[in-house]
């Protein structure tokens, strides 16, 4: 039965690149063959939970403008949960996407105590159940919110007060079972406070050693219940704390190296989260995939005149097929997917601006795909960057990479052959104009 949400909006259709009309797709072929693969098994679109659902469309200097039956003051909370929780489903059956995500605070209010939390998830976990069974719709992840309530003003896992450290932990057990059950293919840990706003209050090393020894549990329990997604960490270096220990990718990997986890973690890769640690999206992208721990992406971008994370719909065709042409470079994803983790802006009030925001931005994604495709096809790119380091490949060189060399057995090849190396062009801009070719 509708909700009426949406009105009488049917399944947005694939329309071709000579609609005009808003409510179609362009781009978005689900069943176009890319590189061998289909476009919707190459991207894997899911629709974020919190933004489209739960944001009341507040911002530092005015109230809610979203006005939504489920947000109502006064409400039954559980009652508005399983009307949410209708109204999403009934989305995702328009937008036609083939995976949803969620925290768990998202989908269920908070009780007064931790086991009437965790019966309040594991109720509406029972809708989605249901209705995942009934739409075919599918769980790219699931994660906990542990950065919302008063308890975790100073984090989860590098919380000063073991209690909260014990909360968290359970918190977090909950939500994998519910994404286990779910047949979630990832499950997420956002650092939401993980991190400090004073060096005058705060142990490092033991907050760090905290946060590594929670993960741990959190790896540990993933093969305790036989999960086989993937636990993925997103990387922010700043916001909600002034500086959070999940700062970029890098900085994630040398955490995981440090705690013995570099094999059994990947990374949920943002845009808008790259952009505020000073890196471009692909930066982060291929920093991720030459560590080996590339897994998934959340889509959006920021504002570039702001200084915060302000989560736009991805529209930006150019950066989006430098984006996909790493991703493509990686692998594509595997147990990963393009999450839309992106929000309405406030004055998009009507409920017919979630979908067309959708649809704009997958257009755009897929576009991005394309491009991304045509250049690797193309193969000057990749070739040209081949022959830049081609000189490695010469067995001298390659022996000092093995660790076959010295200092002073290059210095004798130095000066025994007279070497003067000459520059070579990068040929920025040259690659530059390549890459517009197909954008």
């Amino acid at each position: 039965m509708s909700t009426g949400f949406f009105g009488d909006l049917a399944p947005i259709p694939y329309a071709g690149p000579d609609s005009r009309d808003p409510l179609t797709y362009r781009h978005y072929n689900k069943d176009e063959v890319i590189l061998g693969k289909r476009m919707e098994d190459h991207l894997r679109f899911a629709v974020c939970y919190w933004h489209n659902f739960c944001w009341p469309g507040t911002d530092p200097f005015g109230g809610d403008t979203f006005q939504r039956t489920w947000m109502a003051a006064g409400g039954d909370p559980m009652e508005q949960a399983r009307l949410k929780a209708d109204v999403a489903f009934e989305m995702f059956q328009i937008l036609g996407m083939p995976f949803f995500t969620f925290h768990d605070r998202d989908i269920a209010p908070e009780g007064n105590t931790l086991a009437e939390s965790n019966a309040n998830v594991n109720a509406i976990a029972d809708i989605f159940q249901r209705k995942m069974e009934e739409t075919g719709v599918k769980l790219l992840w699931g994660t906990a919110n542990m950065f919302s309530n008063r308890r975790y003003m100073s984090g989860a896992a590098t919380n000063p007060n073991p209690d909260v450290f014990a909360y968290a932990a359970a918190q977090v057990k909950n939500a994998m079972d519910v994404t286990h059950r779910l047949g979630g293919a990832n499950y997420v840990l956002w650092g939401g406070r993980e991190g400090y706003e004073t060096l005058l209050n705060t142990n490092i090393k033991q907050e760090l050693d905290q946060l590594g020894r929670f993960l741990s549990m959190v790896v540990e329990y993933k093969h305790n219940i036989g999960f086989g997604g993937a636990i993925l960490i997103e990387p922010k270096p700043q916001e909600p704390s002034k500086h959070q220990y999940d700062y970029d990718v890098a900085t994630v990997y040398g955490f995981l190296k440090a705690y013995g986890l570099e094999t059994e973690v990947k990374m949920n890769i943002e845009q808008g989260h790259a952009i505020l640690a000073g890196h471009s999206f692909e930066h982060e992208l291929h920093m991720a995939h030459s560590l080996g721990i590339f897994g998934s992406v959340d889509m959006n971008r920021n504002d570039y005149q702001c200084g915060w994370d302000t989560d736009h719909f991805g529209m930006n065709v150019p950066e989006l097929a430098l984006a996909y042409y790493e991703i493509l470079m990686a692998g594509g994803f595997t147990s990963g997917g393009t999450n839309f983790d992106a929000k309405l802006r406030r004055q998009s009030i009507d409920p017919v601006d979630l979908i067309q925001a959708h649809v704009g931005s997958a257009d755009a994604i897929a576009r991005g795909l394309k491009a991304a495709a045509e250049m690797i096809e193309d193969g000057r790119l990749k070739s040209f960057v081949h022959e830049r380091y081609a000189g490695w490949q010469k067995p001298e060189n390659a022996a000092i990479l093995r660790g076959e060399t010295s200092l002073e057995a290059l210095a004798e090849r130095v000066h025994g052959q007279h070497l003067e190396p000459q520059p070579v062009s990068g040929r920025q801009e040259y690659l530059e104009s390549l890459v517009n070719l197909f954008v």
